[in-house]
């Protein structure tokens, strides 16, 4: 199986599952509303909401750097704002997640084997990701996501007890 095939396999399954590791990214979303998604029930600590919009942008960025070489940081920032708090807003937020993850599968469909190996960039530059593989930013974004959704789970456990 060529190895795109496998970093795809792994990036579904973290994104809506199965996961062995547990819950998938969609999975652990079920069922929040925008009022949960906005809620803090840690003080310091970024909502649910942010989060998802926190991955979006990942994905997006870890896309645009294979596709167009180093990124800093995302076009929408690394922790986008919130503009509309209402369940359509919450929904739209969720519609872009699926849109960037639809987007870097795709990318990712498209490469060779060769093509992961790749350094996007010539200097190593870890903020920019220049100097790594493509092969590492997949990888690198798949782990991102899945930190975020143990967060996610946490806070939707503490949403659900109080």
């Amino acid at each position: 199986m060529p190895e795109t095939k496998r970093i795809a396999d792994q990036l579904k399954r973290a994104y809506e599952g199965p996961a062995w590791h547990g819950p998938s990214l969609l999975e652990a979303l079920s069922g929040v509303t925008a009022r949960q998604a906005l809620a803090r029930p840690i003080p310091n600590t970024h909502s649910i909401w942010q989060l998802v919009l926190h991955i979006a942008a990942w994905m997006d960025a870890v896309r645009e750097r294979i596709e167009n070489g180093p990124v800093r940081e995302p076009a929408d920032g690394d922790w986008p704002e919130i503009t509309d708090t209402s369940e359509t807003g919450w929904q739209a937020t969720l519609d872009l997640l699926t849109q960037r993850q639809q987007a870097l599968l795709s990318v990712l469909t498209n490469l060779t084997d060769e093509q992961l190996k790749r350094r996007l960039g010539a200097e190593h530059d870890p903020p920019t990701a220049s100097g790594y593989s493509a092969y590492y930013n997949l990888h690198g974004v798949i782990h991102h996501n899945l930190y975020h959704v143990g967060q996610i789970v946490l806070l939707k456990k503490l949403l659900q007890e109080n």
